[in-house]
């Protein structure tokens, strides 16, 4: 196990990931945010069944980083309830880890 997360949201618009992306990079809170076009979501939302396409955002951060991660997608989103889920990364190579470790912060 590592302190290295991996944050999980979605962005309902291109702009709107990006500019998410760009302040999470400038504010040293994650080392890389990939953005990943077109994902057809479908989701239960106030008792209905809903359905978007959105932007798929992995972002690559510490553990000790993520609460500032998350404070800033609920600053920046515009969902009522964004998604942001934070899963723990067991292991990787340790130049890439050292790489997340040596930009945030």
């Amino acid at each position: 196990m590592t302190d290295k997360r991996l944050v999980l949201t979605t962005a309902e618009s291109q702009t709107q990931a990006r500019r998410i992306a760009d302040v999470l990079i400038e504010r040293k809170l994650a080392a890389c945010v990939n953005i990943v076009p077109g994902v057809q979501s479908i989701y239960r939302w106030k008792g209905k069944a809903e359905e978007a396409e959105e932007w798929f955002m992995f972002i690559k951060t510490t553990a000790d980083h993520f609460e500032g991660v998350r404070d800033a997608i609920k600053e920046m989103h515009s969902y009522e309830l964004p998604e942001c889920l934070c899963l723990a990364v067991e292991d990787g190579s340790a130049e890439y880890l050292r790489w997340i470790e040596e930009s945030v912060g």
